[in-house]
């Protein structure tokens, strides 16, 4: 067991270089079985979630082998198991993305319901009206969502509500359909841009994907390819964040701006400057914070998954701010954690009102899950005095080296190995 021990109150100065981006790889990796064949993928982020998806895929029968600490190479011509029970899918959210693969190449998948971050339900009704419009029977049955059809066919499905891993699903079960899928009122998220360049490279036919509207007209057969992951877009932002509300001068290396225009826009607006670069910003801070209103949107509004790392920050700027999320129903779990810390915010269902505060104060924090407990580590950062965080293994899922990088930057940040006796009397 493991905790993060921070000593706040250091700007942060230097730059750092962002990994590949967790909610692409953890769709693309699955969509490799797609093809018959041996896939090389590049830019790999070492995080945990990547380390749980090669362990399914390994189990299933397919050949993982990493080249080099970011490139793996996937063979998945040898996979007999069609099935992924409980003990994997429940602590891997993206687990979904094996229904649609492996309906899409076997037309036959049995996947646990998904596990991951708990704040909110997930259902995955419109993944499952996406596989019958295409043909597919899919039952859930002890708490396994079985998936099986004769064949796939083309049709045009329409989603009730903008869903990331619904569009994802379909996307993989309908690339091998017969005939033309057309996916209206579909997500528009970079890593669904990037699976669907991934696919295409693999001989896929896939138009309109970042738009509303995408088109996929099935093919005979995938094959191998050569693909590197896009940066990620939500690391990026958390650093920019975090060098807005320390203060300092930090080069957030090997980005894609314009993914990063929407959370650029709010730190300008909060009182950062930002630079943009043709593969970098730069994100500056040397006057007080103010308030800003954020909203929570679908992409290209403000991503749900930079709204703690924001709210820590607005929690020390001037002024009352309003924090609104459109995306989650239990999305404001973490606000207990920085209250602790000193910061005044009330939550009234999906909306936060955050005065701010002088200072936050360093105190035994949990992270609640990947998103809120990098928002602890700026509160850290931030804060006066030594703050702890517990169930790290949450920020493990989707950060690369988090010490590392916050060290480079001149942050005193430390992963510390709790002994079993100590862990015994904290939980007790």
């Amino acid at each position: 067991m493991e905790n993060f021990v921070i000593k706040g109150g250091h700007e942060l100065f230097g730059d750092v270089n962002i990994s590949g981006a967790k909610n692409a790889a953890v769709a693309i990796i699955p969509a490799a079985i797609l093809a018959n064949d041996v896939v090389r993928i590049e830019n790999i982020p070492k995080i945990s979630d990547v380390s749980l998806i090669i362990k399914i895929l390994d189990c299933m029968g397919a050949n993982v082998k990493m080249i080099n600490s970011d490139t793996m190479e996937i063979d998945s011509r040898a996979i007999q198991n069609k099935s992924v029970p409980y003990e994997h899918a429940s602590h891997f959210r993206a687990s979904y993305y094996l229904i649609g693969a492996m309906l899409g190449r076997f037309k036959n998948a049995e996947v646990a319901l998904p596990g991951g971050c708990d704040f909110g339900t997930r259902p995955i009704d419109l993944h499952i009206k996406g596989f019958k419009m295409l043909g597919a029977d899919v039952e859930i049955v002890n708490g396994m969502v079985c998936a099986k059809a004769d064949k796939l066919v083309g049709t045009s499905i329409y989603m009730d509500n903008v869903s990331v891993g619904a569009t994802i699903n379909v996307m993989l079960a309908a690339v091998l359909a017969r005939g033309l899928t057309i996916i209206e009122n579909a997500a528009k998220e970079p890593h669904i841009v990037d699976l669907a360049n991934f696919l295409n490279s693999m001989g896929a036919d896939i138009r309109g994907a970042g738009t509303d509207v995408i088109k996929i007209r099935g093919a005979e057969k995938l094959h191998g390819c050569t693909y590197s992951i896009i940066p990620d877009q939500i690391e990026a932002g958390t650093y920019m964040v975090a060098a807005a509300a320390c203060g300092g001068d930090v080069l957030i290396k090997n980005v894609i701006p314009k993914h990063l225009e929407s959370i650029s826009a709010k730190l300008i607006e909060a009182g950062a400057e930002v630079i943009e670069y043709d593969d970098a910003v730069r994100v500056t801070r040397y006057k007080e914070l103010n308030k800003c209103n954020v909203k929570t949107m679908p992409h290209p509004g403000f991503p749900t998954d930079m709204q703690p790392q924001m709210a820590v920050l607005l929690s020390v700027a001037h002024g009352t701010s309003l924090l609104s999320e459109s995306v989650w129903d239990n999305r404001f779990q973490y606000v207990g954690q920085l209250t602790r810390m000193g910061a005044n915010i009330q939550v009234d269902g999906k909306l936060a009102v955050i005065d701010g505060v002088n200072e936050l104060t360093g105190v035994k924090v949990k992270a609640t899950d990947l998103r809120a407990g990098a928002a602890m580590i700026i509160a850290g950062l931030i804060a006066k005095g030594e703050t702890i965080i517990e169930d790290i293994q949450y920020i493990d899922r989707g950060y690369e080296d988090v010490v590392q990088k916050f060290s480079n930057l001149g942050a005193d940040i430390n992963r510390v190995e709790i002994v079993e006796e100590e862990a015994i009397i904290n939980a007790g």
